[in-house]
């Protein structure tokens, strides 16, 4: 019954690091450049050159480093479950649930962050005059948007590792009697 608990774990972090690290590549390597008129003098216009990449939208950077650092914690822990570490045997049933939800907690601000800056991004806002720009970047908001797909995807897959590591240390914790929990008053 181990090895298959053992075997969903190992599959589930290896699709969340696969989703986290495709959005992660996707938004960073997202750019596009387009000639846009600006005015028209006479019959001539006159055209700016402008472009549009992640670095210009601090959600944009945050969501790149958030789902760079959950695949780096996907990857780490995929290594140690095929390597193992004799010396964290003790440490690693608690620090892994923590790191888990810690991960989640970055990853699902990014996103958020992301998927808010996309849906202004598509829809503007009228009341503080922000115009959409969308609908002259769409390759860009595409591109974004299958980059935010795959970053909740990864979140959905990290909270349900998240809750098997958790119910993994409760069962840990119940089914040793030596481990009593100590209150001590100072």
């Amino acid at each position: 019954m181990a090895s298959k608990v053992n075997l969903v774990i190992v599959s589930l972090r290896l699709l969340a690091f696969l989703s986290t690290l495709s959005a992660m590549l996707i938004m960073a390597l997202n750019k596009q450049t387009k000639a846009i008129t600006v005015a028209t003098i006479g019959t001539l216009p006159i055209k700016a050159t402008l472009v549009a990449k992640f670095q210009h939208t601090p959600a944009f950077v945050f969501f790149v480093i958030a789902n760079g650092i959950a695949s780096l914690h996907n990857l780490l822990m995929l290594v140690f479950s095929f390597v193992g570490i004799s010396g964290l045997k003790g440490l690693a049933p608690l620090a892994i649930p923590i790191l888990d939800l810690i991960n989640v907690a970055i990853v699902s601000g990014g996103a958020s962050a992301a998927a808010f800056m996309g849906q202004l991004g598509r829809d503007g806002n009228s009341h503080a005059r922000w115009n959409k720009f969308c609908d002259k970047f769409d390759g860009f908001c595409d591109r974004g948007g299958g980059a935010m797909i795959a970053s909740f995807f990864g979140l959905m897959i990290m909270i349900v590792l998240c809750s098997i590591s958790m119910f993994r240390l409760r069962n840990n914790l119940n089914s040793n009697n030596n481990n009593k929990i100590v209150v001590v008053d100072p």
